[in-house]
This record gives C-alpha cells, structure tokens and sequence, in this order.
C-alpha cells in the first residue's frame, strides 16, 4: 500500500517525491475531480494526500468520497502557504462540538 498526492503546486510534488510519494500536479476544478476518481480506482494506493486548496475546489466531491469510502484514506495537507486554519480551530471544533472549553 502506498500514498500518493494531488497538489497544485511544484514544490509540494517536489517534497513528497523526496519522500518516496508520487502523485499529480493539478489546477482547475475538472483536473481535480478526474484526479481524485482516478486515484480511488487505484488498488495500491492506501492513502491520498490531498493540498487545502485543492479541496475547497470541489468540497461535495471530497467528502461524499471520505463518508461513504472505507479506502483509501483522504487526507488534507497545507501547502507551503501553510493552512487555512485559525490557530485555534482544533480548540473551537472541541468547543462547538461538545461545548467545552478547554
């Protein structure tokens, strides 16, 4: 089993083949979807690396696929313009969930 990335950027691609991950260097939103359909049709691929960006593209898509797929595993990575998140937001997502503030 192995991992294998979807990105919009070169040095994310660059990165990840140092690391011994393969995948694809993708821009627009018809890129992303045939991207990501052709990488869970891929049996060898146990898990696959998703950029921030890339899955603001095509939300829907992203997380039917994470519901209703046991495998392989999506996972959202920042790109070197680091993440989306507020610095806090594991902490809001505690909150707002079970609404305790830790």
């Amino acid at each position: 089993m192995r991992f294998y990335l979807i990105s919009d950027n070169i040095d994310t691609i660059v990165g990840m083949r140092l690391a011994g991950i393969t995948g694809v260097l993708v821009h627009e939103d018809g890129e992303v979807r045939r991207a990501l359909t052709e990488a869970m049709e891929m049996e060898d691929v146990a898990v696959i690396l998703m950029t921030e960006r890339l899955v603001k593209l095509c939300p829907e898509l992203v997380y039917d696929l994470k519901l209703n797929r046991a495998r392989p595993l999506i996972v959202e990575i920042p790109d070197r313009h680091g993440n989306g998140r507020a610095k806090d937001s594991i902490t809001k997502y505690v909150r707002d969930a079970i609404g305790v503030k830790i």
